[in-house]
């Protein structure tokens, strides 16, 4: 049977500020080792296949802004190719995976979708396959699969799953009683302290159609107008786009309230296998504290950071030293442009600064890193006042930015490695270390890297506006016709 996996890649995670920015969410970030989370997601499953199972193409389902950082870091991985269904903003894991379970039983064969949001931790591997090969087996009768993971401490900011006392099947999966979201403390300890209860970890094997009849039954009205907005999808080489107008119609819901509590009970099962991996939701910076490796004191560094008589806390550093002297259980966080210090209790509470943040009107910090990805390379804000804005950019070799024209400033460009190839008006003519350009106001420009190696530049930007929405684009490599808002 084929095995396709599903990976959810939406989000923002803003209580990971002010490392992850709606732009460049958590999903996306290397928390530890040398992988991002949704890099870990997807190698961890690559082992599955077996005489009983086929590895599918895996369908990733991530917002249309993110969709260059997808196919960047799934590209790093160099494990095939990938199909990613792109939405055009979000509307909950419901119609995220409806998606997926309609682009699998496109070619008429009915395969199983393993579905794994990709902000999670699993530290062993082995023990996930071995849950993982479980759920696979019993989910071949068309029930649908769960993982659940066992407690070790009362945890409020989880799913729970009660399990059916003795009702272990032939796979080592139980049935599953109820479902139940992030109960208060006193809840969660008498859950703990019962034996019945699991953490849910938001992973569910269940066979594409079985998926989209349970959702008929469920929620009817999430079933039709996805299906209407997949009718009216755009293929664009890797990238399906459905409907933006159709899209924003689906009724925002996620797994578990539009189907998975809905199943117990009714004629439809739904079974548990355990998960015991060192599994855990990363979905504030105290459960990145619980979930990385220590030092003696208790202390989780990274970065160029120095600590003195502290405990139990938190470093990140990304482009400065940070040193702790004399402080216990705190977050530090430092990047270029924002410094987060909290207490690590209380970090579900940094959402509420992204909340400020939004709320100004004025602000960026939660949209985007002071360094930017684009699809052709990166750039770095280094300086801005009123009438001038210095970056450094690089662009990847054989890459090329747009054909584009500004309506209210002027650059300079000064090539610091590599060489570059550049289009002003009707001129095209080549750069090398230590030479320059100006491309004046409204006229034509492209810059090119046509070497093996990467382009390096500073550009110095001068006019009235510098927003980076004065940006018109005539031609593009990457299927952007306009300005996004953030991108040069």
């Amino acid at each position: 049977m084929k095995v396709t996996p599903v990976v959810l890649c939406g989000g923002s995670g803003s209580r990971l500020w002010p490392l992850s920015r709606s732009g460049f969410p958590k999903q996306f970030l290397v928390l530890s080792g040398l992988e991002s989370l949704f890099q870990q997601t997807l190698r961890r499953i690559l082992p599955v296949e077996s005489p009983e199972f086929q590895l599918s193409t895996p369908l990733i389902v991530t917002n249309e802004e993110h969709r260059f950082l997808a196919l960047e870091q799934f590209r790093e991985l160099d494990c095939g190719e990938a199909v990613f269904l792109l939405e055009p903003e979000g509307r909950n894991t419901a119609p995220a995976l409806t998606l997926a379970a309609l682009q699998a039983v496109e070619d008429g064969q009915d395969s199983l979708l393993v579905v794994m949001p990709a902000d999670q931790t699993i530290k062993n591997d082995q023990a996930f396959l071995e849950s993982l090969q479980k759920c696979l087996s019993a989910a071949q009768n068309g029930d649908i699969l769960t993982m659940g993971v066992k407690p070790t401490r009362p945890e409020t900011g989880f799913g729970y799953i009660k399990r059916v006392a003795n009702s272990i099947g032939k796979y080592g999966e139980y049935v599953v009683e109820t479902f139940t979201e992030k109960p208060n403390l006193e809840l969660a300890k008498l859950y703990m302290d019962g034996g019945d209860h699991a953490w849910n970890s938001g992973i569910f094997v269940v066979k594409a159609s079985k998926w989209l009849q349970l959702l008929q039954v469920f929620r009817p009205d999430i079933k039709k107008a996805a299906d209407l907005a997949w009718q009216s999808r755009v293929i664009d080489q890797k990238f399906i786009r459905p409907s933006k107008d159709l899209f924003g119609q689906i009724p925002s819901e996620s797994i578990d309230y539009a189907v998975m509590e809905k199943c117990p009970g009714s004629e439809f099962g739904v079974r548990m296998v355990p998960l015991d991996a060192g599994w855990n939701d990363l979905g504030a910076w105290e459960s990145v504290w619980l979930t990385a490796d220590k030092d003696a004191s208790g202390n989780v560094t990274q970065g160029d950071t120095f600590v003195v008589n502290t405990e139990n806390s938190l470093v990140f550093a990304s482009s400065r030293l940070v040193s702790l002297v004399g402080v216990r259980d705190l977050v530090v966080v430092e990047t270029p442009d924002a410094v987060l210090v909290a207490h690590r209790e209380s970090s579900q509470e940094v959402k509420k600064v992204v909340q400020n943040l939004e709320s100004d009107g004025k602000r960026y910090e939660h949209l985007l890193h002071r360094k930017v990805q684009r699809p052709w390379g990166w750039y770095d804000s280094l300086e801005e006042a009123d009438n001038f804005k210095v970056k450094r950019i690089l662009v990847n070799a054989g890459a090329s930015l747009s054909l584009q024209k500004h309506a209210h400033r002027a650059e300079h460009w000064i090539v610091v490695r590599g060489v570059a190839e550049v289009t002003c008006g009707d001129k095209r003519f080549t750069l090398v270390q230590n030479q320059s350009t100006y491309i004046p106001v409204g006229e034509l420009h492209r810059l090119t890297n046509t070497g093996n190696t990467p382009l390096e530049m500073i550009e110095v930007q001068s006019g009235t506006y510098l927003g980076e929405d004065d940006i018109v684009r005539v031609e593009d490599n990457y299927g952007r016709v306009r300005a996004e808002g953030d991108a040069p």
